[in-house]
């Protein structure tokens, strides 16, 4: 590549970010970084009307959160090319309108919504699409049907208009996709695009492209929903004469439903019970809640590995991947064509592989915080936590549910599960957990090892088989049927605990056979 590489992600801030914009930021992220370039954050707020308060803050704070950071733009810090707010570059867009008007590639259109409605409905009328196009614009009002002392007369009289992209007729408008290969269009399937309004707002595709252009932009790595946005913008670009710097486009595949027929949407997460969106958002308008992957218990590194490989694949079996082994691994010919089903199955199983990675020390002070939450706030032994966290730690999928796997080594059962009592209670047990108690007050070297001992020796003096008493005696000591290995249990829990929960446990099931 002979220019330095330089991608930016362009946000809207009309609402919550998806998590198929996440992906595409990390995506542009990602090859940043692997060709040692610069990533940016640009905010495209051109449509004003369909603002919302708070988005562009939600937008940067779920990067943040997640790690991909950029080097210049929108909460991280300006750089060269500054503001980063489209709104906040408005003056800048007019002469690039007037160079485009003067070269004869754009128009003013003083159509009112009242007359293009009309010319619509016309059209449909005669099973024509109905477009502003090559054909529809001569029987307009605008700057190529109308004289120019009219023209000027109404732009004087500050009279509402637009300017139009004047679309060349029956051209064929071809561009290499990073992603796609060869793509074409016909310029008689488009439309005189708006790029510009008399309040002297530019639309998303003028400030678009002239963005692209004054921030260097090398490469344009956005969402398939773009794509037929692109024949466009090669067209301003050539318009312009900046063809030998036109970036190279790749249109990322869309996040599918768990079904695979069509988008990935918030309704879909409702539906199905798993979040669509980084963190919780709380829609200013509305008030409702959305919640987020933050809030739910994902880490953030969990989040980036799944969206990373939900549309590109590393050509390897390889599925556990950092963020910067990512950054050497990732390339956009390796990222499909076809969109890629969202299987939440696979997300939390990623975020399992991540808790596990945690070493002790970082899982504890999660569990002191759900400690204090549950009214546990006595300070407990850290090597007693620490312990707590190892045992738990390969059961759980999420950090809060640390207590619901750990309850029992800080408060005692008080119920027992019902089918593992049923199935194994018999009128053998009682006697067995006498000789199970004799055995362990014995003990004198308290340990896992020595509690298993005992139990082998009651086992065996009342002739019952471990599969028949196993899981009964876990039940016994936690009130659930799975868990952690159960002799380390008991020695984590210490003797007296151990002994107070065998005697509860035989007067309270003895009590209810």
């Amino acid at each position: 590549m002979d220019r330095r590489v330089r991608v930016r992600f362009a946000p809207s801030p009309t609402g919550p970010l998806h998590i198929g914009g996440v992906r595409t930021a990390l995506y542009n992220y990602l090859f940043a970084n692997k060709h040692g370039g610069d990533f940016l954050i640009r905010i495209e707020d051109t449509d004003q009307t369909r603002f919302v308060p708070g988005a562009e803050e939600y937008i940067i704070n779920s990067l943040k959160w997640l790690g991909i950071e950029a080097v210049e733009g929108i909460g991280f810090g300006d750089g060269p090319h500054a503001p980063y707010r489209q709104s906040e570059r408005k003056p800048l867009y007019k002469q690039y309108v007037l160079q485009l008007i003067e070269a004869g590639h754009a128009y003013y259109a003083f159509d009112t919504a009242e007359e293009l409605e009309s010319m619509r409905e016309r059209l449909k009328a005669s099973n024509v699409d109905a477009k502003y196009d090559a054909i529809t614009r001569g029987t307009m009002k605008n700057s190529l049907t109308l004289s120019e002392d009219e023209v000027k007369r109404r732009l004087e009289s500050e009279e509402a208009y637009v300017v139009r992209f004047k679309l060349p007729r029956k051209e064929e408008v071809k561009f290499h996709d990073e992603i796609r290969g060869w793509v074409s269009f016909n310029t008689n399937q488009m439309d005189d695009k708006v790029l510009f309004k008399s309040d002297g707002m530019p639309t998303y595709h003028l400030a678009n492209v002239v963005d692209d252009f004054l921030m260097q932009i090398t490469h344009v790595i956005r969402g398939e929903e773009w794509l037929p946005s692109a024949p466009l913008h090669v067209l301003l670009y050539r318009a312009f004469g900046w063809e030998n710097v036109m970036p190279a486009f790749a249109h990322l595949p869309l996040l599918l439903k768990p079904e695979g027929n069509g988008k990935l949407s918030k309704r879909d997460g409702d539906r199905l019970g798993f979040p669509v969106f980084p963190m919780n958002w709380n829609d200013p308008s509305s008030g409702e809640l959305s919640s987020g992957y933050r809030e739910a218990g994902y880490l953030p590194e969990a989040v980036v590995n799944l969206l990373a490989l939900l549309g590109w694949n590393p050509g390897t079996t390889q599925e556990l991947f950092t963020l910067e082994e990512l950054v050497q691994a990732f390339s956009l010919d390796r990222v499909s064509k076809s969109g890629a089903k969202f299987d939440q199955n696979k997300a939390k199983w990623f975020n399992q592989q991540y808790v596990r990675k945690m070493s002790d020390e970082m899982l504890v002070p999660y569990l002191e915080k759900a400690l204090a939450e549950n009214g546990l706030d006595k300070q407990f032994d850290q090597a007693f936590l620490l312990q707590t966290c190892k045992l738990v730690k390969e059961k759980i999928s999420f950090t809060k549910e640390l207590w619901d796997y750990s309850r029992y080594f800080f408060v005692a059962p008080d119920t027992y599960d019902e089918q593992v009592v049923k199935k194994r209670w018999n009128d053998k047990i009682p006697a067995l957990l006498s000789d199970l108690v004799y055995g362990i007050k014995a003990i004198d070297n308290y340990n896992h090892q020595s509690v298993e001992a005992a139990y082998q020796s009651a086992l065996e003096k009342n002739g019952i088989a471990g599969k028949d008493f196993l899981q009964l005696f876990r039940v016994i000591l936690t009130g659930v049927a799975g868990g952690p290995p159960l002799f380390e249990i008991a020695e984590l829990i210490g003797k007296d605990n151990t002994l107070q929960r065998i005697e509860q446990a035989k007067s309270t099931l003895q009590n209810q056979a």
